[in-house]
């Protein structure tokens, strides 16, 4: 168990070596200002919660070990409960959630197409809140600077403890189902591909926003 726990480690580093670049372009586009319209930042924040609650909710009936089951179970809930928040948030800025229809991109289209226990712990939990932890912190430091403190409280309190705790989750649960040289590789394959598929897509929708100081992964 220790020496499976010494990968963990060392790929939580390798991870954070590679989510870097998309952290430090939110830093770029919020010191330059960071430009763009709160209902419409939050609308991204929006799409995110409700991709990852129903992925987790897809991979559960698929996965056969309980414990692993059980926490894609209990990510499905808590983003579905962040959907709620955020929805509550900007309906309280004036939007009408209800005309919100959510688009899928290539991240999603990815994940779906995850097929194996680790892949699926590697990506769902270790990686994917691993940047949405990360992006959101930006975007706290964001709202802060245009003094929306109530979306910066609803992120604090509620939102980056789940994504912390789902990450920490898959840490404990890789460190117990990648057992083999060949799952591990398996794990770090698929952390690699989607930072990489992660960072395409944030790039592409900066480009598109004005900038890359946005919640969500």
């Amino acid at each position: 168990m220790q020496r499976r726990m010494a990968f963990v480690e060392q790929l939580e580093a390798w991870k954070s070596e590679r989510l870097a670049p998309i952290i430090g372009a939110g830093r770029m586009s919020l010191a330059d200002g960071g430009p763009g319209d709160a209902t419409g930042l939050l609308q991204i924040a929006l799409a995110n919660e409700i991709n990852v609650s129903e992925l987790a909710a897809v991979w559960m009936p698929a996965t056969r070990e309980l414990d692993v089951k059980l926490a894609f179970a209990r990510q499905a809930g808590d983003e579905a409960g962040h959907f709620q928040l955020v929805a509550d948030r900007l309906a309280a800025l004036g939007f009408d959630v209800a005309s919100f229809a959510p688009s899928d991109n290539p991240l999603f289209v990815y994940l779906r197409g995850l097929t194996t226990t680790v892949e699926r712990i590697a990506a769902g939990l270790f990686t994917l809140e691993s940047i949405a932890y990360g992006v959101n912190e930006n975007f706290m430091a964001l709202c802060a600077q245009r003094g929306d403190l109530e979306t910066v409280r609803i992120y604090r309190e509620y939102i980056q403890p789940d994504e912390q705790a789902h990450q920490q989750l898959g840490q404990r649960l890789l460190a117990k189902y990648a057992t083999t040289p060949e799952l591990q590789q398996q794990a770090r394959d698929t952390v690699g591909r989607l930072l990489e598929i992660a960072g395409a897509t944030r790039a592409a929708a900066a480009a598109r926003l004005g900038t890359a100081c946005f919640p969500g992964c």
